[in-house]
C-alpha cells in the first residue's frame, strides 16, 4: 500500500514538473514575439534627446575567417521572419578560408544593418589597420576589401573615404569566435587589443557572439573572453541550410544578439552625440595607428 502511495505521488510531482515546464515555454514563447516585436519596431528617436543626427544602426561583424559571421546573419533575418522557409542571404560555408570578400550590408530593419565585413586569418598590424578602416566605415559598402602592405595605400584609402563621408551610422562592433577552435596566446592578444581599440573608435565594448554553441565546451571559451574585459557573451547555434527548423532556445540566442545590441544603442544615446566629430575621432585614431605600424 505504501509504495503504491509514493507511485502516485511521483506521477503526480512528474505532472507538476511537466505543467510548470509547458506553462515555462508557453511564457518564453510569449517573450520571443515581444521581443521580435521591439527589434522590429525599434526606432532611434526613442530616447528623450532623440536620433543626434543617427540614421541607421550598423552591426558591424568581425571575427577570423570561417568563424560563422555570415551564417549569424542568415539566423538573424531568418528569427525576425514569421515563416519557417530559410534564405541564404549571406554565402556562408564552413570553411577555414572564408567567402566574404567585399563589405556587404545586409538590412533586419528599416533601420538596422548588419555588416559582414572581410575576416582575416591572423590579426597582424596590417590586416588589423585594415579592420579598423572597416569598423570607423572608411571603407564604403558593397566595396572589395583587400589587404595593403604599405603605408601610402592606406592613407589613400582612408583619404578617398573623405568625398563621401558617412557619419550617421550609430556602430556597433560584434565579435564572432567558433567555440571548435582553440585561442592561442598571440591570438588572444590580437583580440584583447581589437576589443581596447573597438572601444576607442565607438565607445562600445564588442559583443562576442560564440558561434556553434553544442559543438565543444563554450563556458571555457567565454571564460576567456570574459578575462580579456568582454561584458556580453552569448553562445548561439546558427541555422543553415540543412538546420533550419526553429527552436525556442535556438531562436531566443540569436534575438539575444540583437537586442543587447540595440541596448547598446539606447545607453549610448542617453548623452549628448556628436555624429561628425565622432567620425574626426575615428579619422584621427586610424592616423595614428598606420603611423605607429
Amino acid at each position: 500500500m505504501a509504495a503504491k502511495t509514493q507511485k502516485m505521488e511521483q506521477k503526480k510531482e512528474k505532472l507538476r514538473k511537466i505543467g510548470k515546464e509547458s506553462k515555462k515555454n508557453i511564457l518564453s514563447a510569449m517573450d520571443i514575439r515581444q521581443l521580435r516585436d521591439k527589434i522590429l519596431s525599434f526606432s532611434l528617436d526613442d530616447g528623450d534627446l532623440g536620433s543626434q543626427g543617427y540614421t541607421k544602426v550598423l552591426l558591424q561583424l568581425f571575427g577570423y575567417t570561417g568563424h560563422g559571421k555570415s551564417s549569424l546573419i542568415n539566423s538573424c533575418k531568418y528569427v525576425l521572419g514569421k515563416g519557417e522557409s530559410f534564405k541564404e542571404h549571406a554565402e556562408a560555408e564552413e570553411t577555414d578560408h572564408g567567402l566574404t570578400m567585399v563589405r556587404n550590408a545586409y538590412p533586419l530593419t528599416d533601420v538596422i544593418t548588419m555588416v559582414d565585413n572581410r575576416g582575416c586569418s591572423k590579426l597582424n598590424d596590417f590586416e588589423r589597420a585594415e579592420v579598423y578602416a572597416q569598423l570607423g566605415n572608411f571603407i564604403p559598402i558593397g566595396e572589395k576589401v583587400e589587404w595593403k602592405d604599405n603605408y601610402s595605400a592606406m592613407m589613400e584609402a582612408i583619404e578617398k573615404s573623405e568625398l563621401e563621408p558617412n557619419f550617421s551610422d550609430f556602430i556597433v562592433p560584434i565579435f564572432v569566435y567558433n567555440v571548435r577552435k582553440q585561442m592561442s596566446a598571440e591570438e588572444k592578444q590580437d583580440v584583447k587589443t581589437f576589443m581596447e581599440n573597438c572601444i576607442k573608435m565607438t565607445g562600445i565594448v564588442p559583443i562576442i557572439v560564440l558561434s556553434f554553441k553544442t559543438s565543444a565546451d563554450y563556458l571555457e571559451i567565454e571564460k576567456q573572453f570574459r578575462l580579456m574585459g568582454a561584458e556580453t557573451v552569448i553562445a548561439i547555434d546558427n541555422y543553415t541550410k540543412m538546420s533550419h527548423i526553429k527552436t525556442l532556445g535556438r531562436t531566443t540566442d540569436i534575438l539575444m544578439v540583437i537586442d543587447i545590441a540595440l541596448k547598446n544603442v539606447r545607453f549610448r544615446l542617453e548623452l549628448p552625440r556628436n555624429p561628425k566629430r565622432e567620425r574626426i575621432e575615428r579619422k584621427k585614431f586610424m592616423y595614428n595607428y598606420i603611423h605607429q605600424i
